[in-house]
Parts: C-alpha cells; sequence; structure tokens
C-alpha cells in the first residue's frame, strides 16, 4: 500500500511539474521576439510594406523592452503597472497609425478594437 501512494505522489508531481512548465505561451519569449510575432499579424491583417514592417517592428521592440523594464520595476503595484502599461500601449498605437497609410487605418483601428473586445472577454471569465 506504501509503494502504491509513492508511486501516486510522484506520478502527481511530475504531472504538475510538466503542466507549470507550459506556462507562458503566446507571449513568452524576449521582446525582440514578441515584436516579430506583434509586426507579422500587422502585415498579415493589414498589408504592410517593407519599409512600413521595419518601422513597425522598431516600434514594437522599443515598447516590448520598455515594458520589460515597466514590469520588474513595479513589483507588486499591479494597479499601477496597469495604468503605465495603459498609457504605452496607447502611445505606441498612435506610432503606428502615423506609419499606416489611410487606407490602412480603419482596418487597424478595428483590429484594435476586436482586441479589446478579446481581452474584455477573458478578463469576464471567457476563458482561454
Amino acid at each position: 500500500m506504501k509503494k502504491l501512494m509513492m508511486i501516486c505522489a510522484l506520478l502527481f508531481s511530475v504531472i504538475t511539474y510538466a503542466s507549470a512548465q507550459q506556462g507562458g505561451g503566446r507571449m513568452g519569449g524576449t521582446p525582440e521576439e514578441r515584436a516579430k510575432r506583434s509586426t507579422d499579424q500587422l502585415v498579415e491583417k493589414l498589408k504592410l510594406t517593407e519599409d512600413q514592417k521595419t518601422k513597425v517592428m522598431a516600434i514594437y521592440t522599443a515598447q516590448n523592452a520598455e515594458m520589460t523594464k515597466a514590469r520588474e520595476a513595479a513589483g507588486d503595484d499591479m494597479s499601477g503597472m496597469r495604468e503605465k502599461m495603459t498609457k504605452m500601449n496607447a502611445e505606441t498605437n498612435t506610432k503606428i497609425e502615423a506609419v499606416l497609410t489611410d487606407e490602412q487605418k480603419p482596418a487597424f483601428k478595428t483590429m484594435l478594437e476586436e482586441r479589446k473586445k478579446a481581452m474584455e472577454a477573458r478578463m469576464n471569465g471567457g476563458g482561454q
């Protein structure tokens, strides 16, 4: 009986450890990797030119590096962090809009609205 309990405990530990290692998922990675994912998404949805792609990549890389520093500096102050991130996101979106053509701007705004709705759904327990 003791052996059975030890085996069950060991299996539980291994499963728990393995599932904990999968965390992070799509949002993880270096600031450059996150910037590349965001840029690739815009390239696909807005059909960015090479020049626009380069500029957007630089904007996202700078923002993600800044966000990483802000997260580290914030510690447990989540409300202050949320305000700072909201401000950073708004500034980033303004910079990206400046790079876009008049034809691309409405699609970008629609994309931002869709992201906002998806975020609100996740925040309200809409699942993963």
